[in-house]
């Protein structure tokens, strides 16, 4: 060892480091294909109405909101309630809107309701921003489409929960979401961590995810992610697709790191209480 002492200085941090990486890939590779992940909807084939029911946590139980409050929950999973003509449009929406601005980190958002676009380490305003520069970005046909598809989800929501309509609302947040490869500069850019709606929002009663973009056409990674104590249960973007569920701790989730390519989504979400209620977005 002593003869080869010169020779110690130069490689021995690049070998370090070279290992460091080569672990770090082995073990990424390991969780990657030995997590506890049951598919729960894949991309493919196109499906017309899934529907998995969940024992409701407690998180309902104080709540006076009975003729809107879950009586069981579930998850449910359709491909035909909004048409992929709709979903492309709105893709160009968010397209749009997002190029305006963006996060540091991969996560950004556009709200419609409140104008609020990611734009670096915070928000602007996306409707004064357009007002400003005299940009001629949205139209009444995107906010057209835009209501006729969050009708669409509100009334799959009550018919497959049994709640009557004018007893389901509207809430904030909700938003165009993209992820990309940039990497995270924030926590909030962390997408990727386990979380409960009802929890993170407060309002939320029912969730409803609209995806905008394709699972292994558009990108890799990304898979929405069910974690459930007997395993984890996945449901694959598909454009079109729209997947709902109870937002208590019962649906415990979080989004799967993101390994290539671009992913677009919306969150509608609903509450059973009034007070927390919002209206439609209209062209400004």
């Amino acid at each position: 060892m002593k003869n080869h002492k010169k020779l110690d200085k130069p490689y021995t941090v690049p070998c370090i480091i070279a290992v460091n990486i080569g672990l770090i890939a082995v073990i990424y590779w390991w969780v990657f294909h030995h997590e506890n992940i049951e598919t729960l909807v894949p991309v493919s084939p196109n499906v017309d109405r899934l529907i998995f029911q969940v024992p409701c946590s407690k998180d309902y139980n104080l709540e006076d909101f009975e003729d809107c409050k879950p009586k069981k929950c579930g998850r449910v999973v359709m491909d035909n309630i909004v048409s992929k003509e709709d979903a492309r449009h709105l893709l160009m929406v968010a397209k749009k809107g997002l190029a305006l601005g963006g996060s540091n980190g991969g996560a950004s958002i556009l709200d419609l309701h409140s104008g609020a676009l990611s734009k670096d380490n915070s928000f602007i305003n996306i409707y004064r921003l357009i007002e400003d520069q005299q940009i001629n970005l949205l139209s009444e046909t995107d906010f057209s489409i835009y209501r006729k598809v969050k009708n669409s989800i509100h009334e799959a929501i009550t018919r497959e929960f049994k709640i009557p309509k004018n007893k389901l609302f509207l809430t904030k947040p909700t938003f165009f979401s993209r992820m990309n490869m940039t990497e995270a500069k924030s926590i909030h850019d962390e997408y990727w961590h386990g979380h409960v709606d009802k929890e993170t929002y407060g309002s939320f009663h029912y969730t409803a995810l609209l995806y905008l973009s394709t699972y292994k056409e558009d990108f890799t990674g990304g898979r929405f992610i069910f974690i459930d104590k007997d395993g984890n249960k996945t449901v694959e973007p598909r454009l079109g697709r729209v997947s709902f569920f109870t937002s208590g701790h019962e649906n415990l989730h979080r989004v799967e790191r993101l390994i290539s390519g671009v992913r677009y989504a919306i969150t509608v979400a609903f509450t059973c209480d009034p007070k927390h209620s919002i209206t439609d977005p209209t062209a400004q």
